[in-house]
């Protein structure tokens, strides 16, 4: 009998996933009976694809529950330390970040400024503030860290227009009284065109020739996103408009992992709201999955000590909404389910229940919802 990937390959089928990996069959004009007695063969065929990648020698770390406070928080100190050592040789970032003003502009209702800084490294980082008119005294602040998407012309600017998210964040976040930061990570906006092959190379080869170089030089790319967005957290909290112990994270997408992780990693985020990204590796992993998402968010090593539920407990106790989405294939439903009831577990060891909360939005996939904003908004004006 002949091998089901020989006789698909013959017959020239299209076999077309999308997103979400719904399957669209290009058969036309292959007559409905060829089609039936096919269909074993191609579910053969899709089967042997979908089997789950192992490794004989090596063995996923299992999750397990603490079971008081003081444990949790003694794991927090060690889960912390090992992001950090997986990481690689990250430079210190430095004591006070060096800023200048480029630009500021009055709009409807709030003051942009552009800034810029050195992250002390290897890269200029151009960001912008909203400021609410009339500010009087200091204000909570939202630390809005943008997503991937493949679109590697924005990146701060989604503040205010994007094609996954069907509204403006910034100029709604600063008419709720927030000031409102956002950076370009590598190889995004502004910072398109400026990697180590200057402005022959962009988009996804740019960013894997950072990762590149940082791997050659010990260290991991997405530890020196995490590095720039920390940097970006030493000016917002430092900036006269700015309540330091007001503090939230948002984002979707790659944003959400850069909002969760910020948080894990420095106590100064009072509220973090990750959108749409609650992965956890393993299901990843058991989904095959891994080319779902970018080079960026791969950290040597992680997965021998723990997964996504660890560093996302490292929030706890502090304010955390996840909201994701039941069709979204970048965050398989099993996983979030884990993740979820694993930091419920965690946020009621330490003591703090009402200060976790989730959302699961059946049909909706890879995306920001208007439902998802709204719950956010109600989230940040009760925890912030």
């Amino acid at each position: 009998m002949l091998n089901c990937q020989i006789v698909l390959g013959l017959l020239n089928l299209n076999l077309n996933l999308n997103l979400n990996l719904n399957l669209n069959l290009n058969l036309n004009p292959m007559p409905p009976k060829l089609l039936f007695i096919l269909s074993p063969l191609i579910l053969c065929g899709m089967a042997k694809a979908q089997q789950t990648y192992q490794d004989q020698t090596f063995q996923l770390k299992k999750y397990e529950a603490p079971k008081s406070k003081q444990e949790w928080l003694k794991r927090q100190k060690f889960i912390r330390k090992t992001v950090w050592d997986c990481f690689g040789d990250l430079p210190p970032r430095p004591q006070k970040p060096e800023v200048k003003i480029k630009s500021r502009e009055e709009k409807d209702g709030y003051i942009l400024e552009s800034f810029e800084f050195f992250n002390g490294v290897d890269a200029t980082v151009p960001g912008i503030v909203l400021i609410p008119k009339g500010l009087t005294g200091k204000a909570p602040a939202v630390l809005y860290q943008h997503y991937h998407g493949g679109e590697y012309y924005h990146g701060k600017d989604e503040l205010f227009s994007s094609k996954l998210i069907p509204f403006g964040p910034g100029p709604e976040l600063v008419k709720a009284g927030y000031v409102v930061m956002a950076i370009d990570a590598y190889a995004f906006g502004e910072r398109s065109g400026k990697g180590p092959n200057g402005s022959k190379e962009k988009g996804s080869g740019e960013e894997l020739t950072w990762a590149k170089m940082n791997i050659w030089k010990g260290r991991n790319h997405w530890g020196m996103m995490v590095r720039d967005d920390l940097i970006s957290l030493d000016y917002l909290a430092g900036r006269a408009e700015v309540d330091p112990k007001r503090i939230a994270a948002i984002g979707l997408s790659m944003g959400c992992f850069r909002a969760f992780y910020l948080a894990a990693l420095d106590e100064r985020v009072k509220v973090t709201v990750p959108v749409s990204c609650i992965t956890r590796n393993a299901d990843l992993i058991k989904g095959g999955a891994l080319n779902l998402h970018g080079v960026y968010y791969y950290v040597h090593g992680l997965m021998k000590h723990f997964d996504t539920e660890s560093i996302m407990g490292c929030i706890a106790p502090r304010t955390l909404l996840n909201l994701s989405g039941a069709d979204d294939m970048l965050e398989p439903l099993e996983g979030q389910k884990f993740i979820n009831e694993a930091l419920g577990g965690i946020y009621k060891v330490v003591g703090s229940p009402d200060q976790f909360k989730y959302k699961i939005y059946e049909g909706v996939g890879h995306a920001y919802t208007p439902e998802m904003w709204k719950e956010t908004l109600e989230w940040l004006k009760e925890k912030l």
